[in-house]
C-alpha cells in the first residue's frame, strides 16, 4: 500500500502522543516513558517511529510539567524532528485534551501547527508501530470518521460479585482488546472532548467511545499485528530490548564502487545473505548514483554496512558512506557498524604485506568511532586465475587494533572451507570462513 497514492488527494495528518503517566506498574522513580533501552529513552523509539514516516506533518508529545525540560533535552539529543511538546492533564484523558487543543481551530491563527484533517493518537510506551498499521487506520478514520487497532483477548475475562466470587464471564471470542494507534477525523475527536463529562475525563480510558457516545461517530476496528504491545511493567522493558535487538541485526547494506569485481562480489554476497541469513536483508547500491536509495535505507533503520571496494588502499567509498551517515544522524540513535572490504588481485603476497596493506584504517576507525560508527577493515588478496586468498586474511578492529586469521590459504577449487582461529584481545574466537557462492573469506562467529 503506497501512502503516497491515498493519501495524495490533500489530506493532513498529525500525531498525538500522551506521555504524562507515572510508571506505577511498572515501579521504580522513573516513569517508563523515559526509561533507557540500550542506553536510549523508551519514548524516543516511538517518536522515531512515528517521525520517520514522511506523511505525518505534526507529532504533539504530551508530558507533565515536571517532565517538560526532560523531554526536550531528548529531543535536542537525538535530534527529533517535527515535535511540539505540550502540558499533560492529570489523567490521560485530560492529556490527549491538552494535545489536541495545540491545533488552532482557525487557519488564520499565528500557531505554527496547522490543524489536521486526521489526527493519531498512539502511546509513548508502545515503540513498534509500523507504518503499515498506521496507514491502516488513518485510511478507515477518514472513511468512518474513527477507527482502532484492535488484537484477540489472551485471557478470558471474568465479573465477580460483591463478595469476590465469580459473577460471570465473557466468551473470549466475541471480544477483543482494543490497541493503540487510534485515528480521528479531527473535528469528531475534538469536538467530542469538547463535549464530554469531567467524570468522562477523570475516569475514562476509550478515545474510540467518546467519539460513538458524543459524535455518534461508530468506529472501524482494524486487526493489529502482535509487535503493538504496550510496556506496563519491569519485565516488559526486557522484552522490548531484545526485541530491539533482533530488529538491528535484521537488516544489512552492501554498497559497492563501480568496478566489476567488487559489484560481482557484492551482488554475491547480497544473494548469500539473504539465502543462508534469513532474518539479515541484504542491499547493493552505488554511492555515487543512488543517494536517495541510500537515504531510504537509512529511515528502514539500517545500521549494518558492508562497503566493498576493488581497490586496496582508498577509504573514499568508506569515507562517502561515513559522511552519509553523520549527515543522517542515525548513528546517535545506534551504534552503526561498517565492514570495509578490499579487494587486491596480485600474484603473491606474504601475510606481512597484508597486515601493511591494512593498516591505513587504524588511523580512521579510531576517529569515526568516536562517532559511534564501528568500523572493520578486511583486505581480501586474490588473483583472477585460482582466486587465492593470502595466508591469513587481515581484519583490523574499531579500536584500531589488528585482528588476524592464520593459514587461511585455499583456492577456489578446494571442496574445504576456508576457515582460521584467532583470538582477540578479549579472549574471543574469530572464525575467517569461505563464502560458499562467491569463495572470500568473510569473519563470522565462533559458533558460525
Amino acid at each position: 500500500m503506497e501512502p503516497g497514492n491515498v493519501l495524495s488527494g490533500g489530506a493532513s495528518v498529525a500525531a498525538v502522543l500522551p506521555a504524562g503517566g507515572s510508571g506505577e506498574r511498572l515501579g521504580g522513580a522513573t516513569p517508563k516513558q523515559f526509561c533507557a533501552l540500550l542506553g536510549r529513552p523508551l519514548i524516543s523509539y516511538t517518536v522515531r517511529a512515528l517521525e520517520r514516516i514522511n506523511w505525518i506533518s505534526d507529532i504533539v508529545v504530551v508530558v507533565s510539567l515536571e517532565n517538560i525540560e526532560t523531554m526536550k533535552s531528548i529531543i535536542e539529543k537525538y535530534g527529533h524532528k517535527r515535535i511540539t511538546v505540550v502540558e499533560g492533564g492529570m489523567t490521560r484523558h485530560r492529556s490527549i485534551f491538552n494535545g489536541l487543543k495545540i491545533f488552532p481551530e482557525s487557519k488564520l491563527s499565528s500557531c505554527p501547527l496547522q490543524k489536521p484533517e486526521v489526527v493519531i493518537i498512539h502511546d509513548a510506551v508502545r515503540p513498534f508501530v509500523e507504518e503499515d498499521t498506521l496507514l491502516k487506520v488513518v485510511l478507515a478514520a477518514k472513511e468512518h470518521g474513527a477507527a482502532g487497532a484492535i488484537r484477540p483477548l489472551v485471557s478470558t475475562v471474568v465479573a465477580s460479585s460483591a463478595d469476590g466470587s465469580l459473577d460471570h464471564s465473557l466468551e473470549r471470542s466475541r471480544y477483543r482488546a482494543s490497541e493503540m494507534p487510534q485515528a480521528f477525523l479531527f473535528d469528531i475527536i475534538y469536538q467530542a472532548y469538547h463535549q464530554c463529562t469531567d467524570y468522562d475525563l477523570d475516569y475514562g480510558t476509550e478515545c474510540l467511545h467518546l467519539a460513538l457516545k458524543y459524535c455518534k461517530t461508530n468506529a472501524k476496528l482494524i486487526e493489529g499485528s502482535p509487535d503493538l504491545w504496550k510496556v506496563t511493567y519491569k519485565w516488559d522493558l526486557y522484552a522490548a530490548e531484545s526485541v530491539i535487538k533482533d530488529t538491528l541485526s535484521q537488516q544489512v547494506c552492501v554498497t559497492t564502487d563501480m568496478k566489476e569485481d567488487a559489484v560481482q562480489l557484492g551482488f554475491l554476497l547480497q544473494e548469500t545473505l539473504k539465502n543462508e541469513v534469513k532474518q539479515v536483508k541484504g542491499i547493493s547500491v552505488f554511492l555515487c548514483k543512488n543517494d536517495s536509495r541510500l537515504q531510504n535505507i537509512f529511515l528502514g533503520q539500517c545500521y549494518n554496512f558492508i562497503c566493498i571496494n576493488a581497490k586496496k588502499s582508498d577509504i573514499k567509498e568508506a569515507q562517502q558512506l561515513v559522511d552519509k551517515l553523520e549527515k543522517a544522524r542515525i548513528s546517535v540513535l545506534h551504534p552503526v557498524v561498517l565492514i570495509s572490504v578490499h579487494l587486491n588481485v596480485s600474484e603473491n603476497m606474504s601475510f606481512s604485506n597484508g597486515m601493511e596493506e591494512l593498516a591505513w584504517i587504524k588511523e580512521f576507525a579510531s576517529e569515526v568511532k568516536k562517532k559511534n560508527i564501528l568500523v572493520y577493515g578486511l583486505l581480501i588478496h586474490y588473483n583472477k586465475a585460482s582466486f587465492f586468498f593470502f595466508p591469513g586474511s587481515v581484519l583490523s578492529k574499531p579500536d584500531g587494533s589488528i585482528l588476524s586469521a592464520s593459514t587461511a590459504a585455499s583456492s577456489v577449487g578446494s571442496s574445504a572451507p576456508v576457515q582460521a582461529w584467532q583470538s582477540n584481545q578479549e579472549g574471543t574466537r574469530v572464525r575467517f570462513k569461505k563464502c560458499s557462492i562467491c569463495q572470500a573469506a568473510f569473519p563470522s562467529s565462533a559458533d558460525g
